[in-house]
């Protein structure tokens, strides 16, 4: 290692230690964490708070090597098998042990097990691992992928699989523009979707995989996307809300034209005409949402979530980036799908256009709207990639459509609750809890809690609710039995 790589600070794939600690298990977690994820390194005889070289005592030091060798080797199942190696900084020797991204995942802690001792690396830190991202490993480790399992809790019939092909194509056809290209179009037939992954044949029987439900809606307890409206360039102020289900393909759609519909579109004159341009570039929109679908983990409980705020759209996909995935790889247009069942799908259904050219283009085509650069971020198990909008344009504003910016939003006033079903949801909690906070409000609504309070804030001007007592002892009265906004009425 460099001097300048050894005190960038612990990080993702760097920890340090300034002893060797005498119970081994102290620094096994690390090196299980590093196993499982993308590699690193562990440097005994650095204080990790102060980066002081405090070295490791010269007369000991190969015999602490051989210590940590072995103790690797016996702690970890399957084996590891570190890179151990010296080197002097500031005429004091620190020991260097690289572990190397393993192939057989999970590795854990043979003493405590593979459910209590698999850890992970997350953001600079070891944690335990959680359910979801041991089933990952486990399959990552048989090189098996979830959306290829079969769902065992679905059927699934000729009928059925014959309705499902011409779906396909003629989704494949509606993403055709060229007349030409959709004469083109091959039939899917069941064979084509076993080959894919979507089905499965197992002792002369065909069953469907978990890429079959996400694609048909049917999956138990099927994922959904979330969009939001955030007035400002945080969460703090809600402005609406959406929630899309049924097949991951039609949701994806449905997000696309939600966000087209709540940014600005403007004008710009090409030689003698009028054309009518949005303010963010819409192919790369579609295909940052079609990646967070495709590219997600399907493990993970969580949702995708499409946020517009004043300065930026935000999408963020649940799960990490895989192991051999960086985000400077893929910048360089390099891809490997997490689901390869429904990439194929998305592939023929002209959902995507080429695989691993997406992030490519869609920094090209910012650079080309004058838009500040896209930001990629891997952390705590999401993946957010952020779009940034350009307050300051030469387009004129057409002011067509619904945005959040400061010219174009909605005074307070006029959306009184622009998310009804919010507010009502937000009342029949009251009603079923009235000694209920706000914080478990928006805990159950899976909302932001500035969100939650801006609507309790303004049923309570409006003279709607009413708090009785202290913020956490008291109750909830609701004023009149509901309200009404534009005609409807809250449940009672």
């Amino acid at each position: 290692m460099t001097k300048d790589q050894l005190f960038s600070g612990e990080s993702k794939n760097i920890e340090y230690k300034v002893t060797v600690p005498d119970k081994s298990e102290k620094y096994m977690k690390t090196v299980v964490a590093f196993a499982n994820g993308r590699g690193g390194r562990i440097v005994f005889g650095i204080d990790d708070k102060t980066l002081n070289i405090v070295g490791i005592d010269t007369d000991i030091v190969y015999k602490t090597m051989d210590a940590i060798t072995n103790a690797i080797s016996d702690a970890c199942e399957p084996t590891i098998r570190p890179d151990v190696a010296l080197q002097t900084v500031n005429d004091k020797i620190v020991i260097v042990v690289e572990i190397f991204p393993g192939a057989q995942r999970p590795y854990y802690i043979k003493s405590q097990g593979m459910v209590e001792g698999t850890y992970v690396r997350v953001s600079g830190t070891t944690r335990h691992v959680e359910g979801y991202m041991l089933k990952e490993l486990i399959l990552e480790g048989q090189n098996r992928y979830f959306d290829c399992e079969i769902c065992r809790d679905m059927q699934v019939s000729d009928s059925d699989i014959e309705k499902f092909c011409k779906r396909l194509k003629e989704t494949a056809i509606k993403n055709t523009w060229q007349e030409s290209e959709k004469a083109k179009i091959k039939d899917v037939t069941k064979n084509i979707l076993i080959s894919w992954g979507i089905l499965k044949e197992e002792e002369g029987k065909v069953y469907p995989t978990n890429a079959y439900a996400l694609l048909t809606g049917k999956m138990p307890q099927q994922p959904v996307i979330q969009c939001g409206i955030f007035k400002g360039t945080n969460r703090a102020h809600f402005v609406d809300r959406r929630e899309f289900e049924g097949p991951i393909q039609e949701q994806m759609e449905a997000a696309y034209q939600y966000v087209l519909e709540k940014i600005n579109m403007g004008m710009t004159i090409r030689g003698m005409y009028r054309q009518d341009v949005y303010e963010l570039p819409t192919d790369s929109i579609r295909e940052l949402i079609a990646n967070a679908v495709a590219h997600r983990s399907y493990l993970e409980p969580g949702n995708i979530q499409v946020a517009l705020f004043g300065d930026r759209l935000e999408i963020t996909s649940p799960g990490m980036l895989l192991n051999n995935v960086t985000i400077s790889k893929m910048m360089e247009g390099y891809s490997k799908p997490r689901n390869p069942a429904i990439a194929r799908a998305f592939a023929y259904m002209k959902v995507i256009e080429k695989w691993g050219t997406g992030i490519p283009r869609l920094f090209s085509n910012c650079e080309e709207y004058g838009l500040p650069k896209p930001e990629l971020i891997d952390f705590d198990g999401d993946f957010r990639v952020n779009m940034y909008r350009k307050r300051d344009t030469n387009i004129e504003t057409d002011r067509k459509t619904n945005t959040n910016t400061e010219t174009n939003i909605k005074t307070n006033t006029e959306m009184l609750y622009t998310d009804t079903e919010t507010a009502e949801r937000i009342i029949a909690i009251m009603r079923k809890h009235p000694a209920i906070t706000v914080k478990k409000i928006a805990e159950q609504l899976n909302l932001s809690v500035g969100g939650v309070r801006y609507h309790v804030n303004k049923m309570k001007k409006d003279g709607l609710v009413e708090h009785i007592g202290s913020s956490k002892k008291g109750t909830w009265s609701i004023k009149n039995g509901g309200f009404s906004v534009s005609g409807i009425t809250t449940k009672k």
